[in-house]
Order: C-alpha cells, then sequence, then structure tokens
C-alpha cells in the first residue's frame, strides 16, 4: 500500500507549545502525522531558537526552515511599516510572510503531495506554489482576519480605528480572492464557518474546534487574585486590557482591598502604560504552563472587545476549573452557558458584578468552574477535535 503524503506550511513553529496558535497548528500537525508522512515547511524570526531543536521528530519526515528578513521592533519601525502598508493596502503579516515563492517551489520541486495544509491566512498565497503539487489544498483559518479588523475597528479610536477599516477593506478583497481556492477551508466554531460562507459562498468548510492535549486538573491553590492570560501585544488584548484597566477594575480595587490582578502572557510591554503605578497589578509575563497558572486565582476574566475565532483563554481556564466571566464576544464560537458554565457580561457594571459573585462564594466558583472542566474534557482535547476531521 502506498504511503499518503503531505506538506504542512506553516508561519511560525508551534514548538515549544506556548499560546493558542501553538496548541492549535500542532493539534492539526499531529492529526495529519497519524495518517501522512508530512513535510513541514516554517518560518523563523531573526535571532529566534532553530525550530529544529523542540521540534518533535516522529512528526515530520524532513523540517525546511524559512529566514525571515531581520525588521526593526521599535515603535517608530513599526508605525512606518504600517503607513507604508496602509498606503498599499497590504494587511500586516501578509506582507511580512511574502516573497519565499521561489524557496518554496524548490523545496517542492520533483515532489507531488496528496494533501498540502496552509496555516494562517497570512499564508494563503502560497497556495499558487503548492495547488500544482497537492491532490487537495487546505487552508487552516486561526481567525476571520476581515472580521478581526471590523471589529478591532470598532472599539479604537482616531487613526487605529482607520487603519483597521482600511485593513478590514483589504483583507475582504484578499479573502474573497483566495478562499475559494482552497479543497477546504478549517474554521474554529460554527460561527466563523457561517461567516466564512458570507464571504465565499462556494468555499468548502469544515469546523475543526480550538483545543488542547488532555491535562490533568490542577490542584487548586486559589489566592486572592484574578487572571487575564494571552499575548499581551495582540490588539484584542490590548483593547481589553485598556477596557478592564479603565472601566472595571477601580471599582473591584476599592471593593476588594486585597484582590490582585494577575496578567499572564508574552510581550507585557504592550500594555506597560495602561497599568503602571498600580502596584495590585502583577505581570508575569511568559510562563512555563499557563493552566497551572491560572488555577492560581479565583476567576478568570475574558473582557474581550474585538477578535475573531474562539479563544484559548478561556478553554485553559475551563481545563484549570476556574470560572470565568466573559463579554459575549469573547465567548463566541463555544458553547458557554450563562450561569452554568461561565458568567457573561458586557457593561462595565455586569461584570464587575459578576467578577463580585465569584469572589463571594467559594460554592460558585467551584460549580462553575467545574462545569467548565467537564466541557473542556468532553468538547475540546486533541482527540476531540480530530474526531471533527476528515482530510
Amino acid at each position: 500500500m502506498s504511503i499518503r503524503t503531505a506538506l504542512f506550511l506553516a508561519p511560525e513553529t508551534p514548538y515549544p507549545l506556548a499560546g493558542g496558535g501553538a496548541l492549535r497548528t500542532a493539534s492539526l500537525l499531529h492529526y495529519l502525522a497519524e495518517r501522512y508522512a508530512v513535510d513541514v515547511v516554517v518560518f523563523r524570526e531573526p535571532g529566534a531558537v532553530d525550530p529544529r531543536r523542540h521540534f518533535p521528530a516522529e512528526l515530520a519526515r524532513s523540517l525546511h526552515v524559512l529566514e525571515l528578513p531581520r525588521h526593526a521592533r521599535h515603535a517608530v519601525a513599526r508605525a512606518l511599516r504600517n503607513a507604508g502598508r496602509l498606503l498599499r493596502a497590504v494587511p500586516p503579516l501578509v506582507d511580512r510572510f511574502a516573497g519565499f515563492e521561489e524557496r518554496l517551489r524548490e523545496i517542492v520541486g520533483g515532489r507531488r503531495y496528496d494533501l498540502s495544509v496552509i496555516e494562517h491566512f497570512w499564508c494563503a498565497p502560497y497556495w499558487e506554489q503548492l495547488a500544482p503539487v497537492s491532490g487537495r489544498t487546505v487552508l487552516d483559518l486561526h481567525n476571520i482576519e476581515s472580521v478581526l479588523h471590523a471589529r478591532s475597528a470598532r472599539v479604537e479610536g482616531g487613526a487605529a480605528a482607520a487603519a483597521h477599516r482600511l485593513f478590514h477593506g483589504a483583507c475582504l478583497d484578499l479573502e474573497r480572492c483566495w478562499l475559494p481556492r482552497f479543497s477546504w477551508l478549517l474554521a474554529t466554531s460554527e460561527q466563523d464557518a457561517r461567516a466564512i460562507r458570507t464571504i465565499a459562498p462556494a468555499a468548502r468548510v469544515q469546523v475543526f474546534p480550538n483545543s488542547m492535549p488532555l491535562v490533568p486538573q490542577p490542584a487548586h491553590r486559589e489566592e486572592e487574585a484574578i487572571v487575564f492570560s494571552g499575548n499581551l501585544e495582540y490588539h484584542p488584548n490590548i483593547s481589553a486590557v485598556r477596557f478592564f484597566r479603565r472601566e472595571i477594575w477601580p471599582v473591584l480595587r476599592e471593593r476588594w482591598p486585597g484582590l490582585v490582578w494577575r496578567l499572564v502572557g508574552k510581550n507585557p510591554h504592550a500594555v506597560r502604560k495602561w497599568i503602571a503605578g498600580d502596584p495590585r497589578i502583577e505581570v508575569s509575563g511568559t510562563i512555563p504552563d499557563a493552566i497551572v497558572e491560572i488555577s492560581r486565582n479565583k476567576a478568570a476574566i475574558v473582557p474581550i472587545l474585538a477578535g475573531s475565532g474562539t479563544r484559548y483563554k478561556i478553554m485553559e481556564a475551563w481545563a484549570a476549573g476556574v470560572p470565568v466571566v466573559s463579554t459575549y464576544l469573547g465567548a463566541e464560537g463555544l458553547p458557554a452557558c450563562d450561569g452554568e458554565n461561565i458568567l457573561l457580561a458586557d457593561e462595565p457594571k455586569a461584570f464587575g458584578e459578576a467578577v463580585s459573585a465569584l469572589l463571594a462564594s467559594e460554592g460558585l466558583r467551584r460549580r462553575v468552574g467545574q462545569a467548565g472542566r467537564e466541557v473542556y474534557e468532553r468538547e475540546f482535547t486533541w482527540p476531540a477535535a480530530w474526531n471533527r476531521l476528515k482530510l
């Protein structure tokens, strides 16, 4: 019997596992590795650790690394890059990962794949290099970029809102161009699948939920703290921190004199101006085990006002058995039942009252947290997500 082969192209290596994007990418890669001989192509930022150091050898027949050009990360350089993107109507990251067409042709030259999978919309244009050597092509959509920018435009102001509106239009044009070309699109939820079909009615979509490996529930070491987790440089997370700091935290801080608000995740510099000067706001930065870290807290907060896809920060809290307070948008795409496995509120006063209700009642915390843990075990482990796939 002939061996089935697949090519897997991702804008970053998923290993070591850290963050929602890495978890989703790794889940799909493990699924493929059980069914195909997989050649993997990943990009690397200048100065980053060689992906080969952490990549499990059993997952790939070969691993190719594409070296991204160096670019400055300070504020002025970023502003200039984004200004150029606005003038060219090219969305962020689409241009960052462009320009490797010839290198990719060299990698796939002389080969034939049953399946080629591209991670993230940013790399969708590489369909042109992979489709000719592939029986089927798949694009895994972690987010719907046009939706992400449209929602961000609504919560920002001034120049930032204008930029998001322009990027929304640019992403929508590109989505209409590229999405119908793939044999299959993978969406994180039924809501995202419906949005994709609105943008590209002819597209074929499968729901592949975000998920995590099954891990034991950590022992609870409740401290007088609430937690927000995620990549703090991601603009929906920045707007969430800003909203909570301005509208909700001052009331909670006064009502609960011993309460600490913890921010857990990489790139804490991005929210420093919103949290500076308050000794009861703690920043952990990158930590080795997000679920264990979350388990130290009485509640996880998800005051998300913009975004797309589904939130790993909720799944991590569910896995930890920690109750969650979220906006309705923050819990979008998840089987979130207000008062059962989560508390939902959009207005600042109602959000703060939901947090206070959890802080005041150990029984409520235990009941909501355990219900979330049951949802995670039933629906959001890797094997549960793999059962939804047909590739």
